[in-house]
């Protein structure tokens, strides 16, 4: 194989892998040689070799050997530049593959965990408690009281945190289970890959045969047509023999575009927990324990009063945003030799405090509320009291009367000139129709959260 020929392959594996995973893990692939059946590639980090073995090894040896069918394995190597130029380590596992068919069998490793991603570390609030003493129940591994358990929010809740935290307690109180915990990413890979090698049985064999299955950001199978008719008999056939199931997604089975009506039913069957977007409270106690955490790495650093409930208060949109804030504001203080106040929180967060101030605007709602609601933004703003229009438009006025600092005349000139006493009616009759109809709520709640985000 020459490096074109490997420059040819990669944008295949692109289609297959995906935009973000090409970037992320086969891009950065170096292709160095081929020796005795062996090709090998430079990687920069142990990790990367590590995860790519385990991940992607699969697929790259299967179109490699559409290429040459010579190659028998793969090797991944961490480069370092030395005196005499470049020297690499070997990091790869046995990576041979069977030459027959009929003797192969497909290997599915649970992905990663983090280690951090314990019950011990996350914080319990309102906005999270349900779906923490959901998680806790079946990360007892007792009998299955609902199944599945689907665990959704949007960016930043905790929906991964959890999901880790069950696989570990899993491993630690029930040994003896299988437990197999992927991304819907990794599952469609698997997927694929058994369909290439015409190794169907295994991978049924492998994923049917597990005691627990855990597949986090499930929206990403909707619109792939066959990896969701392989997810429902999967999901059919551990329900049928009683093994639990936990799901994630970063909305509801119900809002997810592109997935299939029975795999909406079937994921919607068990116990559906949303984790709520954190309030200031929540907030507060995961900047405290955060803080525990950091000030092992700088023990002779201290928080002043105050510093922490202005963070809480000011970032509120995403709890990654939040924590990646403290550990800069350390760092950043470790490294001038100041104190952790006020003046040195505003001095080393400018931009991120800025990016939390972003205001939402009247055209914005209006934007996001045609679209959720499949209608003409000109037909929304304009003259038509179809219901089909009344409605949305109704909707928009409610969330810009909430998410807005516009006064009603105001938001009235923004919706065709009308007049601020409509506002008013509208934003009156959609108060009362979230206490009596589930799915206006439920759109509300969307929408803020997608406008808030």
């Amino acid at each position: 194989m020459t490096h074109e020929e490997w420059e040819q392959l990669k944008h295949r594996l692109l289609k297959t892998v995906g935009q973000n995973n090409y970037k992320t893990w086969i891009e950065p692939l170096n292709f160095r040689d081929l020796k005795d059946g062996i090709a090998a590639f430079e990687v920069p980090t142990n990790f990367m070799g590590n995860y790519v073995s385990q991940n992607f090894s699969d697929l790259i040896l299967y179109e490699i050997k559409n290429q040459n069918s010579d190659i028998r394995r793969l090797r991944f190597m961490v480069s370092t530049h030395a005196k005499g130029g470049l020297s690499a380590v070997d990091t790869s596992a046995n990576l041979e593959k069977p030459e027959s068919h009929k003797t192969a069998r497909t290997t599915l490793a649970t992905a990663p965990l983090d280690r951090r991603f314990t019950f011990n570390s996350f914080v319990v609030g309102k906005p999270n408690e349900l779906a923490h003493a959901a998680a806790r129940r079946v990360s007892e591994g007792g009998a299955v009281t609902f199944n599945p358990l689907f665990l959704y929010g949007g960016v930043g809740l905790g929906k991964t945190h959890l999901m880790h935290a069950i696989a570990w307690e899993l491993q630690k109180r029930r040994p003896d289970l299988n437990v197999l915990y992927l991304s819907a990413e990794q599952f469609m890979y698997r997927f694929v890959q058994a369909l290439r090698d015409r190794k169907m049985m295994d991978f049924k064999s492998i994923f049917r045969s597990v005691d627990v299955l855990m597949v986090d950001d499930v929206q990403f199978i909707a619109g792939k047509d066959s990896t969701q008719e392989e997810f429902f008999h999967t999901f059919n056939a551990l329900v049928d023999q009683n093994k639990q199931i936990i799901i994630s997604a970063d909305r509801a089975p119900g809002e997810i575009k592109d997935l299939e009506d029975r795999v909406k039913s079937r994921l919607q069957c068990g116990l559906v927990v949303d984790l709520h977007p954190t309030d200031y409270e929540l907030r507060l106690g995961i900047l405290q324990s955060k803080v525990e955490q950091q000030q092992e790495n700088y023990p002779n650093l201290n928080v002043e009063s105050g510093v922490l409930e202005f963070l809480a208060q000011r970032i509120s949109t995403n709890v990654r945003v939040l924590e990646g804030a403290l550990t800069r504001l350390f760092a950043f203080a470790s490294l001038v030799g100041r104190p952790i106040n006020l003046e040195l929180t505003q001095d080393c967060l400018a931009d991120v405090l800025r990016a939390s101030e972003r205001k939402i605007t009247v055209e914005e709602i209006q934007r996001r509320v045609s679209e959720h609601y499949n209608i003409r933004l000109s037909d929304m703003v304009g003259p038509k009291r179809l219901r089909s229009y009344a409605r949305p438009r109704q909707v928009a006025m409610y969330l810009c009367k909430h998410l807005t600092s516009r006064s009603l005349p105001d938001i009235g000139r923004r919706f065709g000139g009308r007049d601020h006493t409509t506002v008013m009616h509208g934003v009156k009759r959609i108060e009362e129709l979230k206490l009596q109809d589930g799915q206006i709520a439920e759109d509300l709640e969307l929408l803020r959260r997608s406008l808030e985000a």
